[in-house]
């Protein structure tokens, strides 16, 4: 064991796309093609790899294999704070059976690792492993005492990443509050990883539940939050959502929600936020400007302007006389406000935008 390893080793804390590189190294030691680690709960969350396994990993997370395989299960009942061998384990015929061998792993002519879990304060568990050539033999029990001689130091390193990720998801809720701003920040699952008072204070509008999560308790605002977290997940888009989120008790217009995707490194393994969630109050009765209309319902420029016409009292039939347009183009635009407010009617988003004003602490 070098010391330049293990400096590298805790250099992913703070650079999670050099886990690969390390991985290569882990391999060398014990005469592997390569390694990997991904996170998981019930279900592979994220990983990284080798690039000579990369493509093995992917057919493991996309199909299932965390459920169906056994090795994932082995290491967890085992408990073992160091690395275990899959020979210790399984037969030939388990192998056989097993479809990560069956169906990954022989094939691309692999079939022999080392392997160890870390759990972590986020409530998941960390799987990290390489992996030999079949034709090779099970890795050697000295092999497995040099890599128990690095573990604890790969363990430190996947714990800082894992805090850091959930020191910057309180940093960025807390920045909220500094403004005025209600705020949470959630994971693809929308579990609640850090949330600021003033969320918290929002009784009225605001549902805590078990497990860290939250229901909006306006239904329609609650559909439109739930859509807006799997599209993040699922889809992928980086696309802010905006929409009305209301008070039951009154049944009026209380403020604006927006969620906002938080952007990561596509190797950045132990990121789990997924998005920000945060609300501005509705105050003052008087007409928006055009621009922050935009900008908060992501409505283009034709919308945001019958938005602030309709605000300031307008019909539909004075915008379209004073701006020189078709009466249906017009009541074109009036949809697509009210679809992208989350308004049902228009006299909902006249109240809506008539009572944006800007944050203030």
């Amino acid at each position: 064991m070098t010391q330049d390893l293990v400096d590298r080793i805790y250099e992913c804390s703070f650079a999670p796309e050099l886990w690969p590189n390390i991985f290569d190294e882990l391999a060398q030691i014990a005469g592997a093609r390569g390694g990997f680690l991904f996170v998981a709960n019930q279900e592979v969350l994220n990983w990284t790899a080798s690039d000579s396994l990369r493509g093995g990993m992917q057919l493991f997370a996309a199909g299932d294999f965390y459920r169906r395989s056994q090795r994932p299960g082995i290491a967890l009942a085992a408990r073992h704070a160091g690395f275990i061998r899959d020979c210790d384990f399984y037969t030939d015929e388990t192998m056989a059976a097993d479809p990560l061998y069956r169906d990954i792993l022989w094939p691309a002519g692999l079939g022999w690792c080392a392997a160890t879990m870390i759990p972590l304060p986020t409530g998941e568990v960390l799987f990290l492993s390489v992996e030999r050539e079949r034709s090779r033999g099970p890795v050697e029990p000295a092999v497995v005492e040099r890599l128990d001689a690095l573990r604890p130091h790969l363990a430190r390193s996947a714990l800082m990443s894992a805090r850091l990720q959930l020191e910057r998801a309180r940093i960025a809720s807390d920045t909220l509050g500094s403004i005025g701003l209600p705020a949470l920040v959630f994971d693809d699952r929308g579990k609640v990883l850090a949330a600021n008072n003033l969320i918290e204070s929002l009784s009225g509008v605001v549902y805590w539940r078990t497990g860290d999560r939250v229901t909006l308790r306006d239904s329609k605002a609650e559909v439109l939050f739930r859509q807006a977290i799997d599209t993040l997940r699922l889809a992928g888009l980086n696309v802010p959502l905006s929409f009305a989120l209301r008070a039951p008790e009154s049944g009026g217009a209380a403020m604006v929600a927006h969620v906002i995707p938080l952007r990561r490194t596509a190797r950045d393994v132990f990121s789990r936020c997924a998005g920000v969630l945060f609300v501005s109050p509705v105050t003052l009765p008087d007409a928006p400007p055009v621009e922050l209309v935009q900008s908060l319902f992501d409505l283009t420029a034709a919308e945001a302007r019958v938005a602030r016409h309709l605000t300031g009292g307008q019909t539909v039939e004075e915008i379209a006389s004073g701006s020189g347009v078709s009466l249906s183009t017009v009541r074109t635009q009036v949809r697509g406000v009210l679809e992208k407010t989350g308004c049902r009617r228009q006299v909902e988003a006249v109240a809506l935008l008539g009572g944006i004003a800007s944050p203030r602490p």
